[in-house]
């Protein structure tokens, strides 16, 4: 088995993990398979799967920036920060003008400091967090700094949000939009997600999975890149 890189459009309802399964069925046993960074299930686009001496650069590769598309929708609030969450309050979404947005998505750029989702895999005691959230135990709050490059608004139409954010590594877009909601004073949570780079590595060259399984081997060696092969 070649090493290499390979980009795969993460459908819906997908976990990482089992994107990372289904690959490795169609490469020689024991072969090394890895990713250089989750998506939720909920999210679908951008993953980069490691193979062989790779994997070894998936902490390199985890760091770099990200893009990212999706929607926010205002007025709710949920357990996961997501839609597909338990919703835990709801609020009338305020008269908002496209100029109003924009002007504060502007101002959520930088260095923002924010709450990490309790559905997530940050651990705490060496457990990740979505183990004590499924279970109803508490846990202390845990904070991340995260770089917002720029936000862009796509498009307004109550209560959803369209938008695109350039971020940094380790940015929960969850946490971003909570935060979106709660400077409107309203709440919010995110509706979709998609991831559309990592890097210089573009989701325009990105394999859909349905198309790998059916390819079989030969197709996935057909598309493995080598790690220097990032377009400029």
């Amino acid at each position: 088995m070649p090493e290499g890189l390979l980009l795969v459009d993460k459908p819906k309802g997908w976990t990482s993990h089992d994107v990372v399964a289904v690959l490795r069925k169609l490469t020689p046993k024991g072969t090394k398979v890895g990713h250089s960074g989750t998506l939720d299930p909920m999210a679908t686009g951008l993953l980069v799967l490691l193979f062989v001496k790779a994997t070894k650069s998936a902490a390199t590769l985890q760091g770099l920036p990200k893009i990212y598309s999706g929607s926010i929708r205002l007025g709710v609030r949920t357990e996961t920060a997501d839609m597909d969450g338990k919703v835990t309050a709801e609020a009338p979404v305020p008269a908002l003008s496209i100029d109003q947005l924009r002007a504060l998505l502007d101002s959520l750029t930088g260095d923002l400091e924010m709450p990490v989702p309790r559905y997530s895999a940050v651990k705490h005691e060496g457990r990740p967090l979505y183990d004590y959230a499924r279970k109803g135990i508490e846990t202390p709050e845990k904070r991340r700094v995260s770089r917002v490059e720029s936000w862009e608004l796509l498009s307004w139409e109550s209560p959803e949000l369209a938008f695109r954010v350039h971020c940094g590594s380790g940015t929960y877009v969850r946490s971003l939009a909570e935060l979106v909601g709660e400077k409107l004073g309203c709440g919010a949570a995110l509706s979709a997600l998609r991831r559309e780079a990592v890097g210089t590595y573009p989701l325009s060259d990105a394999a859909e999975l349905a198309a790998l399984r059916a390819g079989g081997a030969a197709f996935l060696e057909s598309r493995l890149k080598p790690l220097e092969a990032a377009p400029a």
